[in-house]
């Protein structure tokens, strides 16, 4: 055994270097499409196929963006977009998951409750917006309850199919050990039905920057939505595809970071063994 030892110490580094290579190339692969697709932007572009106020060239773009970042403006509108989406998206992942989870355990809250969800979740739920203005005003308040009334209902509905799902053998056999509902609560039915309220909360999150992006556009004031805005009343049409272009950044990295905190989580979960997820 202790000759075999060096030459799997030594494979070891080789093995670890192939399974970095592998991973680039599919981060390089899975990048192919949209380099393609600002090849074909500039291209078109340069053909003259639209007038350059109508489609900006690629570079013209990135220009803006730059002078936006030094200037200022794109850290002041980054920051205000993301500061009203995420903390609706808080306040609606904490409700919905604690909703979701007493509607499971409780027939009285579910009889009350699950009509008003069935109705409101398909709603078109940009049309409470005039309310919320005229109770909230035009300030971050009635932005943030925007998001959150929009992004709830898919916690709502990911955490009450989670916890239906969870087998009631589980459930019986901690019962017969003496475990409270407390308990299982806490170490049965949550670490089972996280996986898919992680999923609720995947959903929620980009359609809270989405719902924050519209109300913005409709609202005004600071904020990408807002900026973007302003640009297409001045003409400003590099101002409006950067803005486009910021927005997608910005919900790149919000999808990015709740696929990291859903690895961290799940770690002991088979999920964390598929490749997909590395």
């Amino acid at each position: 055994m202790s000759a075999e030892t060096p030459a799997f110490v030594s494979a070891a580094p080789g093995i670890r270097l192939d399974r970095i290579a592998a991973q680039a190339m599919q981060r390089v692969a899975a990048a192919l499409p949209l380099i393609a697709v600002v090849a074909l932007w500039e291209a078109a572009a340069r053909a003259h196929v639209l007038s350059a106020f109508l489609l900006p060239s690629p570079m013209a773009v990135f220009d803006r963006v730059w002078d936006d970042a030094r200037s200022g403006d794109l850290l002041l509108n980054l920051g205000a977009t993301l500061y009203r989406a995420t903390v609706g998206f808080a306040f609606a992942a904490v409700g919905g998951v604690a909703l979701g989870i007493v509607m499971a355990r409780n027939a009285v809250v579910r009889w009350f409750f699950d009509p008003v969800v069935s109705v409101a979740f398909p709603m078109p739920k940009i049309a409470f917006l005039p309310v919320f203005m005229l109770w909230l005003g035009l300030y971050d308040e009635s932005k943030i309850t925007m998001v959150v009334f929009n992004a709830v209902f898919p916690v709502i509905t990911a955490t009450i199919a989670a916890a239906d799902g969870v087998d009631p053998y589980f459930l019986w056999s901690a019962r017969s050990l003496g475990a409270s509902e407390r308990q299982l609560l806490r170490e049965i039915i949550l670490p089972a039905a996280l996986p898919q309220i992680l999923t609720g909360l995947q959903v929620a999150l980009p359609i809270s920057l989405i719902v924050e992006i519209v109300t913005e556009m409709l609202m005004g004031g600071t904020g990408l939505g807002g900026a973007m805005i302003q640009a297409s009343r001045f003409a400003d049409s590099p101002g409006v595809f950067a803005g486009i272009l910021e927005i997608a950044i910005a919900g790149l990295a919000l999808v990015k970071g709740i696929l990291v905190v859903r690895r961290h989580l799940l770690v002991w979960h088979q999920e964390a063994n598929d490749p997909t997820t590395v």
